[in-house]
């Protein structure tokens, strides 16, 4: 007859991990690399709107 398995629970692994934060867990996901091209768009897009509604923005109309 096989002997009977006793199932040992590890320390660490009982307790539940605590949750991030909102601002944790945003900024965690706007560093990741497999976001990095989307974050620049909308960054370099938000420069250009912000160029474009600045006066800055009459020095590209005709004279």
């Amino acid at each position: 007859m096989p002997p009977k398995r006793i199932m040992v629970e590890r320390g660490g692994a009982s307790r539940p991990r605590p949750s991030k934060g909102f601002f944790a867990s945003t900024y965690e996901v706007l560093t990741s690399p497999e976001n990095a091209s989307v974050v620049r768009s909308i960054a370099v897009f938000g420069a250009a709107v912000t160029f474009l509604a600045s006066p800055w923005g009459e020095f590209l109309l005709p004279p």
